[in-house]
C-alpha cells in the first residue's frame, strides 16, 4: 500500500535557474547545431502553481506504481487544485493518510490503487474523508 511518509514545505525562497534547451531532445544522438539555450527555467515556477497551497510529501509503498509513483518518490501536492474524478490525491480516511486515485460514482467514493495487488478502498458513508490535495508531479530518480 502507498502511504505518506514525510511532509515537506514548498516555501520558495530562492530561484533555481537552470538552463532550458530550446529544442526537444530526441531519443537518438544530439545535433551539434542545438548548442543554444532558450533561457533559464526556475523549477519552482514550473512545478509550483500555488506556492502557499503546495507541499511535498514522500510516498511509501508500491500501490501506485502504475501511476508512476514509486516507494520513496517525492510528490508535489497542490491543495488549491480541485480534486476531480480520476485525480491522484492525498487522502485521509479516519485520520489515516494515503495516496490513491479518487473515483466517484453513484455507489459512493472509492480510492483506487494503481497496482492489481491492492483492492479498491471503498469509503463508507460514515467514514471521515479529507482530501489533503491533488498530486501534480512525481519526482524520482531513474
Amino acid at each position: 500500500m502507498s502511504t505518506v511518509q514525510v511532509f515537506y514545505s514548498a516555501r520558495v525562497k530562492h530561484n533555481l535557474l537552470l538552463p532550458l534547451q530550446l529544442e526537444r531532445v530526441a531519443a537518438g544522438f544530439p545535433s551539434p547545431a542545438d548548442d543554444y539555450m532558450e533561457g533559464r527555467l526556475d523549477l519552482n515556477q514550473f512545478l509550483i502553481e500555488h506556492p502557499a497551497a503546495t507541499y511535498y510529501v514522500r510516498a511509501g509503498g508500491d500501490s501506485m506504481i502504475g501511476a508512476g509513483i514509486h516507494d520513496g518518490d517525492i510528490l508535489v501536492v497542490d491543495r488549491a487544485v480541485a480534486a476531480r474524478n480520476g485525480s491522484v490525491v492525498i487522502a485521509a480516511i479516519d485520520g489515516e493518510l494515503t495516496v490513491k486515485r479518487l473515483h466517484r460514482n453513484c455507489g459512493g467514493i472509492q480510492l483506487l490503487a494503481e497496482n492489481e495487488n491492492y483492492p479498491p478502498q471503498h469509503v463508507c458513508p460514515d467514514a471521515e474523508l479529507t482530501i489533503w490535495g491533488v498530486v501534480r508531479y512525481v519526482i524520482h530518480a531513474l
